[in-house]
């Protein structure tokens, strides 16, 4: 029997969203995962990452808002398929998954202050 495992995270961040929607290409490329989805209008995003050995890959889906001209609200939403079998070894790997994301954002956008 499969299902999703999921996680979310929601995060003011203080650099202004043209600044974070301009790194995450960088940031999805430095994780070895791939962008599947853009919409820029709305600012929206959808991210697969890699699977593992016996794990499947996570879906990300991000979403930015604008708080006010420096600070930025960022969803960030991670779903990935287990299995009865998979579940035991994929355990926590989803929450692992949307914490890389954000530690490799917060680290990039550090670097280019």
């Amino acid at each position: 029997m499969a299902y999703l495992r999921e996680e979310k995270e929601n995060l003011e961040v203080l650099y202004s969203l043209n600044a974070i929607w301009e790194a995450i290409p960088k940031v999805v490329d430095s994780l070895n995962w791939k962008i599947e989805e853009v919409d820029e209008a709305t600012h929206h995003l959808k991210v697969k990452t890699k699977g593992g050995f016996i794990s499947y890959p996570s879906m990300i889906r991000i979403d930015f808002s604008v708080i006010d001209e420096k600070t930025t609200r960022m969803i960030v939403a991670s779903e990935t398929p287990v299995t009865t079998i998979t579940a035991v070894a994929d355990y926590g790997r989803t929450r692992e998954r949307v914490d890389q994301f954000v530690v490799a954002l917060a680290k990039l956008m550090e670097s280019n202050k």
